[in-house]
């Protein structure tokens, strides 16, 4: 009999559209020799819905035997969903609720990757109804410019920009606040930009690391929620990095799920300069769609999609 799979996209989070391209890459490439597949949306008011229907989380809950998590930011990747699956003893991919929420905090993971030894941004995190004027203040005191400026608690690089003077600071931060109520500035890193997968159970390893990517974002433009999707960066797989920078970019990686605590797969974001390696964050609900790194990084080491898809519900599963 064929495990009954469902697909959980959509939801309330600004990366709603990144989620139903995620869940419809899942469900057209789930090995249908083994799954079911069971389309489940939720709606941005919040609504389950289960193959079109409306439905409350009982009836998900005996429709399927396990979930595919292919939701991406608030709510599906904060430990907010996780944990109402857990109340329904419902199996699903990725981490639980607690690494979740603490990986989605960028503050609170920052804090993690330091005391493990892993270098990070010089950053600093503001609170909305601070006093802007103040804040901009202590922070052309405390880091030098250029900043990035990104919400604490967003994916996809949401919310994200750069700035070059006080006055694009505040503006940013503003612009942040409207989002997010927690902002974290950090200092610019100039380099190479990587990102780098892992997946706990691959090839007979406990923590298996994919390929590094090296990105190259195209000249005076940040790698932000635009430039993810709109295809204008270019994404070379293996990176051209030397094999000592690849082999510190796959230890990090590894480095970085686990301090997290983290379940299944991850994939972390890096600068590589001459200085050394700077890990950014670490996503625990990577992006699976067709123009999606961990894919890409799959398809180079020669794993198919189905067989990942395959492996995370077996994970899952057991």
């Amino acid at each position: 009999m064929a495990i009954r799979a469902g697909i959980l996209r959509g939801g309330p989070s600004a990366e709603y559209e990144v989620s139903l391209k995620t869940g419809e890459a899942v469900l057209n490439h789930l090995p249908t020799d083994k799954y079911l597949g069971r389309d489940i949306f939720i709606d941005k008011a919040g609504q389950w819905h289960l193959e079109g229907r409306p439905v409350d989380l009982a009836t998900v809950a005996q429709s399927v035997d396990v979930i595919f998590n292919a939701l991406h930011g608030e709510f599906g990747e904060d430990g907010q969903v996780q944990k109402i699956l857990d109340q329904f003893s419902l199996p699903y991919t990725g981490s639980g609720h607690l690494a979740s929420a603490l990986a989605m905090n960028k503050t609170l993971a920052k804090a993690k990757f330091k005391t493990a030894g892993l270098r990070t941004p010089v950053g600093l995190e503001i609170r909305q109804g601070e006093n802007t004027s103040k804040i901009t203040e202590k922070i052309f005191q405390t880091i030098s410019p250029p900043w990035i400026v990104k919400p604490v608690n967003r994916g996809s690089s949401v919310g994200l920009s750069l700035a070059r003077t006080l006055n694009e600071l505040a503006q940013a931060i503003e612009a942040c606040f409207t989002i997010s109520d927690l902002v974290l500035v950090e200092e610019y890193i100039r380099g190479r930009e990587a990102t780098c997968g892992v997946v706990e159970g691959l090839r007979g390893q406990d923590l298996y690391s994919l390929f590094p990517i090296e990105i190259i974002r195209p000249k005076g433009k940040l790698f932000d929620y635009q430039a993810k999707y709109n295809g204008e960066t270019k994404e070379i797989c293996p990176g051209l990095f030397s094999p000592a920078e690849k082999q510190e970019l796959e230890r990090q990686a590894k480095l970085a799920h686990q301090v997290l605590g983290l379940r299944h797969y991850s994939r972390s974001d890096f600068i590589v300069t001459p200085r050394g390696i700077y890990l950014l964050e670490t996503n625990s609900l990577p992006g699976l769609t067709e123009q999606s790194l961990l894919p890409k990084a799959l398809a180079s080491a020669g794993i198919s999609y189905p067989d990942f898809l395959d492996h995370l519900l077996s994970l899952a599963s057991t």
